[in-house]
């Protein structure tokens, strides 16, 4: 394949960014009502994404 090829595989790095970390929720964010879904299982739900996309990211970007 040529670099000219639209099937080529792109290798700039700045067309593939590394995720971005989850910005952690404050204290205040948090009600303290005990909510199913806490402001603070989301974040832990987020944060399983990201380390998920950044081992994905690291594998293409060794």
């Amino acid at each position: 394949m040529s670099p000219t090829d639209p099937a080529s595989p792109v290798h700039n790095p700045a067309d593939d960014p590394p995720p971005r970390h989850p910005a952690e929720p404050g204290a205040a964010d948090c009600c303290g009502e005990g909510c199913v879904r806490c402001v603070y299982d989301l974040y832990e739900d987020a944060l399983e994404r990201y380390q998920a996309e950044l081992a994905a990211w690291r594998a293409r970007h060794p």
